[in-house]
């Protein structure tokens, strides 16, 4: 079984292309963190977690998914993390993880795609898109090979500046960072609703054909990259960038 979490579809393609390869079911974790669904899941021996990277770690949000539900059947896990740069010391957590879980830990990935996290970095126009997704794809394969094998993923080299990133930083990321309070929509907006759809935490509402953010945001960066008019806005940050969205 395949469960993927993805914002704005960098881990949704890679899980994609890797349920090609291993013929696993996909469950889409944005669905079930959504209607808050933690009932218990019942699977085969293989589980693989396709995520992003949120500060260096698996985004807190899919962690506390996976700690409330219970799996069934499942002895083994995967993790297939894509990044915009690098995932620091990631794999050490995901392994803590699993042993909270009772799972055997099979390794963690590092999938680079482009780069979609608007409220704080550039993200890259159509062309150099597509191609940081070609130079990913050799990469998604060979987790998918690795995955279908049983086998597990050779672990990363880690610094103490990637230790660094995915402890101290990591916790200094959500409080700092993670508001929802700099989103606002312009005239632009049509209030089609669309926001709110894909908001995974039922974080934005809308109020007068407006969408309004709560607190409970976790900078997934779905909201305003799939809004049909590109017209919410992250402060300041946002203006002038392309809004970047995987191709289907």
């Amino acid at each position: 079984m395949i469960l993927y979490f993805s914002g704005t579809g960098n881990s949704r393609y890679a899980a994609e292309k890797i349920a090609e390869v291993t013929g696993d079911m996909l469950v889409s974790l944005n669905d079930k963190i959504k209607k808050k669904d933690t009932r218990p899941i019942r699977s085969g021996e293989r589980l693989v977690f396709v995520v992003p990277t949120y500060a260096w770690r698996l985004p807190r949000v899919v962690e506390q998914w996976i700690l409330a539900t219970e799996f069934v059947g499942a002895n083994q896990a995967w993790f297939v993390m894509t990044c915009g740069d690098e995932i620091g010391n990631a794999g050490k957590y995901n392994q803590r993880l699993c042993e909270r879980k009772g799972f055997s830990y099979m390794g963690t990935a590092q999938i680079v795609m482009p780069e979609n996290y608007l409220a704080m970095f550039d993200v890259p126009g159509p062309e150099e898109a597509k191609e940081i997704i070609r130079r990913a794809d050799p990469e998604i394969d060979q987790a998918a090979r690795l995955i279908s094998e049983g086998k597990p993923f050779q672990p990363l080299r880690t610094s103490v500046t990637d230790q660094i990133k995915s402890s101290i930083v990591n916790a200094a990321f959500y409080p700092l960072f993670v508001k929802a309070g700099a989103f606002a929509a312009d005239e632009k907006c049509i209030g089609c609703g669309k926001c709110v759809q894909v908001c995974p935490l039922n974080n934005i509402s809308l109020a007068d054909e407006a969408p309004v953010w709560g607190k409970t945001c976790t900078h997934c960066m779905a909201c305003i990259a799939c809004c049909p008019t590109e017209a919410i806005e992250y402060g300041k940050k946002s203006r002038g960038k392309p809004r970047y969205r995987c191709p289907e």
